[in-house]
């Protein structure tokens, strides 16, 4: 169990959180929601104890270990994958690293004989003997190769240190667990694997997520942030969202027979207050009209952006041909023979863990990049506007946004630029911020507003709710679903790819693809059952050959 006990943090003069007390109880999953600025990652901090609140305090059951998912990507840059994973139970980790210092002294005395017996025993007791099958077993869910296991943590590309510490996060079965964006950066599969862990795991947990589909699957509790209270709801992120519309309806429906009542007791008291032989009863109802309380309705500080996607012109029924296109990066073949044509009504979602694959593809068919062998041809009827995954280069000027986004704008007109920036919800003067000083999630709505401007009839977007609030996404979900032309995408959220495509576009790790007409869902259906056939007929194999 993990309690908030009247928790207050003031910055400066701005409480983000008042009085705030809320109970965390074992067995249970909580997903902890908010808008942006609400405080969700703060809140965290503040349970792990990496941040002193201003007043208030955390209480633990004394003797649970708490365990938290670390940010600082660089930390353990020296140390071996392993050891990082196993440092998730630091007392386990220092037992271990203790006795083996005590077996490296030449000089072995009996004292050192005595504390490594008792470091033995504290050590099975931990069983410390599995330490490293139970982190490689978290390692190979998340999908970090068995022969990177052994590897520095600082030769690591990014998105393998992001599941390492994921998976020391997981090790060992902590009694509380804080995760902050756990799915950032994760594949499908890993993310996939992480439901199930979750699912499965017995103790508590507490996690920060901006994808509506992972909340879902495993909150069993959903703690709303706002105003600076935390507000406990059962159930998933749905039936919050569900719940809390329905309480607010209710609210209003009571205030509005609140309101009649009182224009009632008013228009009596209008009408009898002078009159003698009603004046007692125009008391009474004076009285009565006192103690009537309307609910304080606050709205909710979530904002949601429109993202309504326009196309200028109809699509034809030449879209794209793409044939045995070809390229290798690095010496590695990132795309092999790759083919397939799309028609005017696909939604494509490309999906797997070769996220190189689905950039590299995008880059050749918005001429960013050459291809070593093939061809692909857009039909003449065709507009795109590319969503790239990586944004840097875009946001390395001085432009202020309303002249940057001009340039996409057949109307040269900053007002009329200003309407698509307020849609994305850049206030006011926001509009004159510098290109280079936008937050992630400001970057994304701005290339979400040159979408909207340049009025296409094919989108192509990598990865485009990374850095988005969860508002966001829904509003880019729903604008997605209402699209009238042809979309390419892949995306790490799951409701995002289900809501949204009708075809799939697997990339296998040899640069290969599986081209399937059907939802994502169903996909993932049929690609388990081909998994359980295939183990089926290996194990049938294997009785036949004994």
């Amino acid at each position: 169990m993990i309690q908030a006990s009247n928790i207050t943090l003031r910055l400066g003069k701005k409480a983000l959180f008042e009085e705030v007390n809320i109970k965390f109880t074992e067995g249970n999953c909580y997903g902890l929601i908010g808008a942006n600025g609400a405080g969700k990652s703060t809140f965290l901090k503040i349970l792990s104890g990496q941040l002193e609140p201003t007043n208030g305090e955390v209480i633990i059951t004394p003797g649970q270990r708490l365990s938290f998912l670390q940010q600082d990507h660089f930390k353990y840059d020296e140390y071996p994958v392993l050891d990082t994973v196993i440092m998730g139970n630091k007392r386990l980790y220092d037992i271990m690293k203790e006795k083996d210092a005590i077996y490296m002294k030449e000089d072995f005395s009996d004292e050192d004989g005595i504390r490594a017996s008792e470091l033995e025993a504290e050590f099975a007791d931990m069983d410390g003997w599995n330490a490293e099958s139970d982190a490689a077993m978290v390692l190979n869910g998340l999908g970090v190769p068995t022969e990177e296991h052994y590897s520095l943590m600082k030769d690591l590309p990014g998105a393998l240190k992001v599941k390492v510490l994921l998976a020391q996060a997981l090790f060992g079965n902590p009694d509380i667990l804080l995760l902050d964006e756990p799915t950032n950066h994760l594949d499908l599969d890993a993310i996939a694997w992480l439901e199930e862990f979750l699912i499965n795991f017995e103790n508590t947990v507490i996690v920060v997520s901006h994808d509506r589909y992972f909340l879902n699957k495993v909150c069993t509790n959903i703690a709303d942030i706002d105003y600076g209270k935390i507000q406990l709801y059962a159930g998933n992120y749905d039936f919050w969202y569900e719940s809390s519309q329905l309480l607010v309806k209710q609210m209003k429906e009571a205030n509005k027979k609140k309101e009649e009542k009182i224009k009632e007791l008013q228009e009596f008291i209008s009408r009898f207050s002078a009159n003698a032989s009603k004046s007692k009863q125009a008391t009474s109802r004076k009285k009565a009209l006192e103690k009537i309380q309307l609910d304080e309705i606050r709205p909710s500080s979530r904002k949601y952006p429109y993202i309504d996607f326009r196309p200028s012109r109809d699509i034809g029924n030449d879209v794209l041909m793409v044939e045995n296109l070809s390229k290798t990066i690095d010496g590695v073949k990132v795309l092999d023979n790759v083919s397939f044509i799309l028609g005017h009504d696909d939604k494509v979602a490309f999906v797997g863990g070769n996220e190189l694959a689905k950039t590299t593809l995008f880059k050749i068919i918005t001429g960013e990049l050459e291809p070593d062998e093939g061809t692909y041809k857009w039909g003449v009827t065709t507009s795109q506007s590319y969503f790239p995954k990586d944004n840097t280069k875009i946001f390395d000027t001085d432009l202020i946004i309303v002249d940057w986004l001009t340039q996409f704008s057949e109307i040269k007109d900053a007002t009329y630029v200003r309407g698509f920036l307020g849609r994305m919800l850049f206030a006011g003067e926001d509009g004159v911020k510098k290109m280079r000083v936008l937050s992630g999630g400001e970057k994304v709505r701005v290339l979400l507003s040159r979408m909207m401007i340049e009025a296409s009839n094919v989108l192509i977007l990598d990865e485009p709710t990374d850095h988005l609030d969860m508002e966001s996404i829904t509003a880019l979900n729903n604008g997605l679903i209402k699209f009238p032309g042809v979309i390419l995408f892949s995306s790490r959220d799951h409701q995002v790819v289900e809501t949204t495509a009708n075809r799939i576009i697997e990339f296998l790790p040899d640069g290969t693809i599986i081209d399937k007409i059907t939802t994502y869902d169903e996909y993932l259906e049929n690609d388990e059952m081909a998994r359980k056939r295939s183990v089926y007929s290996m194990s049938s194999d294997d009785e036949n050959d004994n």
